[in-house]
């Protein structure tokens, strides 16, 4: 009998085993019943039976096994996806639920082997013809487990992220109280005003860290565009760097109308990420300049520093989040997880704009931004 014949006619002892075998995959298989714990498996048979009875050429099967079929099993993905996203539902990891495809392989060879009497060389192409569905249905088990890993991952940080908030606000609110209306001198004043700045690089952090989860659940970045002068912002963004680093005297220098419409708070992130991370990895903290340039229908931005330049194998990911340079791999201080530049990216995609990086040891390294003076 040929496998596929097999598989259709003892599909149900052949689940009744992957049953067995699921139950023995504990704790999560504990709370399921009859039906939860064979699951897809019905479907994957048959999909992978009905697969195996198709034409397949030697060059579409050498390809298959590649991974490059010239067409997937729409049933047998289908299947295999609903039950890589079923059993990380119910608390199956990774390494539990591809062995139930370990299993159910094995199972299906061992039982069919076992009624063969006079095997030709057609059943060893069955085997292989099987083996090809099994493992597509395993990839797209997989990779949807991964992908509701990932997304309850991203969940998690985005109800961290949030969460963290209060307790930031509580202790940044406190302190500013405490320099306001209490009178501190020496280490006292010191303590507070460290505080102060500790909570501020925190709520930055939070405030990246939720803008990283947004973009990975699919949501682009909100902007809300009024009249504004970059000038100004980048003025005030200045402003406040200086307040977090005494020693920094960025230069800004401005040419021609700096005006347009934009979301403030968007390019005050903007404006906070590319200077930090100018002084961080500026040679010099008092040789960061910014320059405004007002074209005709944009208002370009460039923040350009001295220092190690950018490796150029590192260019093409350094707006990718979670991206950390090579001194902070090191160990060196920093306030960043490393999606400063992610956010930068993601606020000039929002506004329509565009962003270019050139780093080398003559010229330092510079920053250019387009922004349209409209979105």
């Amino acid at each position: 009998m040929r496998l596929s014949e097999f598989i259709v006619k003892n599909v149900g002892r052949i689940v009744d085993e992957w049953e067995q075998f699921a139950k023995t995959i504990t704790p999560a298989a504990d709370s399921m019943d009859s039906p939860a714990l064979r699951d897809h498996a019905r479907s994957i048979l048959l999909a992978a039976a009905r697969d195996m009875c198709k034409p397949q050429s030697p060059g579409e099967q050498a390809a298959k096994a590649r991974g490059e079929g010239p067409e997937k099993t729409p049933s047998l993905d289908e299947a295999g996806a609903s039950h890589g996203e079923l059993r990380h539902t119910v608390g199956f990891d990774l390494v539990q639920m591809t062995s139930e495809f370990r299993h159910l392989r094995a199972c299906v060879i061992r039982l069919w082997v076992d009624s063969l009497e006079s095997p030709d060389m057609a059943y060893f192409q069955d085997m292989i013809r099987f083996n090809e569905a099994i493992d597509e249905a395993l990839a797209e088990s997989t990779a949807s487990y991964a992908e509701r890993v990932n997304h309850s991952r991203d969940i998690f940080l985005a109800i961290l992220g949030h969460d963290l908030r209060t307790p930031l606000q509580a202790v940044g609110m406190s302190t500013e109280m405490l320099l306001r209306k209490a009178t501190l001198d020496g280490d006292a004043l010191k303590c507070a005003i460290n505080i102060k700045r500790g909570t501020g690089h925190m709520a930055m952090m939070v405030n990246d860290l939720l803008e990283l989860v947004r973009s990975r659940l699919g949501k682009s970045l909100p902007i809300d565009p009024v009249p504004m002068d970059l000038a100004e912002a980048a003025q005030e963004a200045i402003s406040r760097a200086c307040a977090a680093q005494p020693e920094c005297d960025p230069t800004l220098d401005i040419l021609g109308d700096t005006k347009g419409e934009w979301d403030p708070r968007r390019l005050d992130q903007l404006l906070q990420n590319l200077i930090g991370n100018a002084l961080q990895h500026g040679s010099d903290k008092r040789e960061v300049t910014l320059t405004l340039r007002g074209q005709a229908d944009s208002v370009q931005l460039t923040v350009h520093n001295d220092g190690i330049p950018i490796p150029a194998d590192a260019i093409p990911t350094i707006f990718d989040p979670l991206v950390r340079s090579a001194s902070e791999e090191l160990g060196e201080p920093t306030t960043s997880l490393g999606l400063g530049l992610f956010i930068v990216k993601e606020v000039v995609d929002a506004h329509q704009g565009t962003i270019e990086v050139c780093s080398n040891e003559t010229d330092g390294t510079v920053f250019t931004v387009v922004l349209p003076r409209k979105v």
